[in-house]
């Protein structure tokens, strides 16, 4: 009789069990394609774009479904928006003017624009004083077409009626207002009383607490009812048409205004970089000390052009990627970049000098963000009112190779004197998480989340 240990042939299946179905998760796991995607980074071949995202924010356009309340018959009266700041700014103000106005139930009158004499365009006053150029909605945006895209939506006018016409309307502070609530019980009262108001959406308002109708007009303005004029598409296509393509478009933050407003110091810039600089501080000295190393650690500080190209190479976009700069004016230490990435390409440097030079701060706002929407990819330095608005167009054009460079990691790992492929590798990973959960375009209002 022939004995059969069963014991060592029970371990010996099991061991193998074991091994093939750690090798069948690790294949089929997310976080497997990531490691690979990270190796091969690190070997030249991959670059953040391949990572696998696990969710993302789609159009679902559930504000066209036909699910809507009519209009009422009558209106409460008329709102005008004043908007102020850059171009997407007011683009944000004016989508949110919009729900206010559904949620008031009341007739918009064409916004008013007013671009905020800061920034690169204030080294043209003798201070960063509020002054303000006129602007007008219509330069920039298609004024029949807002009209007619938002018809159902809410009652947009280009003239009041003549008993109203010679008003000025009655100015109504929002700058505390929050949600639905506010406006019902603070702001309407107003418009009842005056019949033509104007207001500036408040920036921290709740608008998960709108009413279904108010969401939708607000979506519906943002997305499918502000179209560039003729002349200014033309010129903005003609622009895209002349890119190399792929290409990536950068959204650069670098002028001095803007590192002035940061309250941030830095080594190693060149004078004229300096002067610029300490030219626009006016009373917003630098922070110093430790109040300077933890005001840098929270992420406040804008990168440097040369620290922007560091950051791109750790996520393996090759050095000769064409990009096109959205940049303003005045934008510092360029060299920094260009001498790394090689194929760099400006509006100016593409737009003929009689163009370019005709063409106001909104105007030139526009064609970067004409031209970023419909880029390959996006990546921006800063987290403001452009790249908010730029991403959520972005997915909703289906277009997901956006990112927003971290300065708060930047910043973390080199206080911790991290360097060199150290310092690389960790800002791969940094962003690659980023990247994969969708993090910095959470877009509740008018997206739904897929979690792939």
């Amino acid at each position: 009789m022939i004995k059969v240990s069963v014991k060592p042939v029970f371990f010996t299946i099991l061991t193998l069990s074991i091994f093939i179905a750690l090798f069948l998760l690790s294949h089929s796991s997310p976080f497997w394609s990531l490691s690979l995607a990270s190796s091969a980074s690190s070997r030249g071949k991959s670059d953040i774009w391949s990572v696998r995202r696990l969710v993302e924010w789609r159009p679902c356009k559930w504000w066209l479904q036909g699910h809507l309340t009519s209009l009422p018959a009558r209106s409460n009266g008329y709102i005008r928006v004043d908007c102020y700041g850059g171009l997407n700014q007011m683009r944000r103000d004016l989508c949110d003017g919009v729900g206010v106005a559904r949620l008031l139930n009341a007739t918009l009158v064409l916004p008013k624009f007013e671009v905020a004499a800061y920034w690169n365009e204030s080294r043209l006053y003798t201070s960063i004083t509020l002054k303000f150029l006129l602007s007008g909605f219509a330069d920039v945006f298609d004024v029949d077409y807002f009209i007619q895209q938002l018809k159902g939506f809410i009652k947009v006018v280009k003239e009041l009626p003549p008993d109203i016409l010679s008003k000025e309307p009655f100015h109504v502070d929002c700058s505390k207002r929050k949600g639905q609530f506010d406006y019902v019980e603070s702001v309407l009262p107003a418009l009842l009383e005056h019949h033509y108001i104007s207001l500036t959406p408040a920036m921290s308002q709740r608008r998960d607490r709108y009413p279904q109708n108010a969401k939708a007009a607000l979506c519906q303005a943002c997305y499918n009812a502000l179209r560039l004029t003729r002349s200014l598409e033309k010129k903005s296509s003609e622009l895209l048409e002349a890119i190399p393509k792929p290409f990536l478009s950068l959204h650069l933050r670098f002028e001095p205004d803007m590192v002035a407003y940061s309250q941030c110091e830095y080594q190693g810039l060149s004078p004229a970089s300096m002067q610029a600089i300490e030219a626009a501080r006016v009373d917003r000295k630098p922070w110093t000390g430790e109040a300077a190393r933890i005001w840098r650690k929270r992420g406040k500080c804008p990168l440097t052009p040369n620290e922007t190209a560091l950051v791109l190479q750790s996520l393996s976009i090759p050095t000769n990627t064409n990009i096109y700069l959205a940049a303003g004016d005045g934008l510092m230490e360029i060299e920094g970049l260009t001498s790394i990435y090689t194929n760099v390409v400006t509006k100016s440097a593409l737009l003929t000098d009689g163009d370019f030079t005709s063409m106001h701060g909104n105007t030139k706002a526009a064609l970067d963000y004409y031209v970023s929407i419909n880029s390959d990819s996006y990546v921006a330095t800063y987290f403001g009112n452009m790249d908010k608005m730029v991403a959520a167009m972005r997915t909703y054009k289906g277009l997901y190779k956006t990112l927003f460079l971290s300065r708060r990691a930047f910043a973390e790992f080199t206080y911790h004197g991290l360097k060199g492929k150290k310092l690389m590798q960790a800002l791969w990973k940094a962003h690659r998480d980023d990247y994969v959960m969708g993090r910095g375009s959470a877009l509740p209002d008018c997206f739904c989340e897929f979690k792939l």
